[in-house]
């Protein structure tokens, strides 16, 4: 079954998202008698959103500006580039951050958000530089010496801000 899930971003913007056999906000797909077995498990994305934000010390409005934009809250979405589940992470980077199964969502988000908090930590709380990397990789920020010059990273990265109603207007070389 289908369900509409919701999530409030920074705007005070609801965004609705139809995820297939997944619950949001603790309200379970009905069920007939006979899905019931064929039915994936239950899961409450917004829960494993707050206790991420609450493990590694990031907002769940920046976590959910990140799912949407990588993801549309999918947790089956496969880029072009093999990026895998909610929080879009590639093959290799979810092997270094022990992610077994990146279309499991609590997995996803947990090494999504450490991914990220990683990011944070090395570019001192930096969130645009911290974006960057997450959408390009954190060797390209260190040669750019800031955002990169890719307009799809720097999209990205102003999309999210924008999301969590941040001033986009400072310094353009950074981004």
């Amino acid at each position: 079954m289908n369900r509409v899930g919701r999530q409030l971003l920074g705007l005070g913007v609801l965004v609705l998202t139809v995820i297939s056999g997944y619950a949001i906000s603790g309200f379970p797909p009905a069920r007939g008698p006979r899905q019931a077995e064929r039915a994936p498990a239950v899961v409450d994305i917004d829960t494993f959103i707050a206790t991420a934000a609450i493990r590694y010390g990031v907002s769940e409005e920046l976590i959910a500006a990140i799912i949407e934009a990588e993801s549309e809250f999918n947790p089956r979405a496969v880029s072009r580039r093999g990026a895998q589940g909610l929080m879009q992470l590639m093959p290799e980077t979810a092997v270094i951050l022990g992610v077994s199964d990146p279309f499991d969502p609590r997995a996803n988000i947990d090494g999504g958000v450490r991914h990220l908090r990683a990011l944070m930590d090395r570019f001192d709380n930096d969130l645009p530089l911290a974006l960057a990397a997450y959408n390009a990789g954190e060797v390209a920020v260190i040669k750019h010496r800031g955002v990169p010059p890719y307009r799809e990273t720097r999209g990205y990265v102003n999309r999210i801000l924008k999301r969590l109603n941040r001033d986009v207007s400072h310094d353009s070389s950074r981004i």
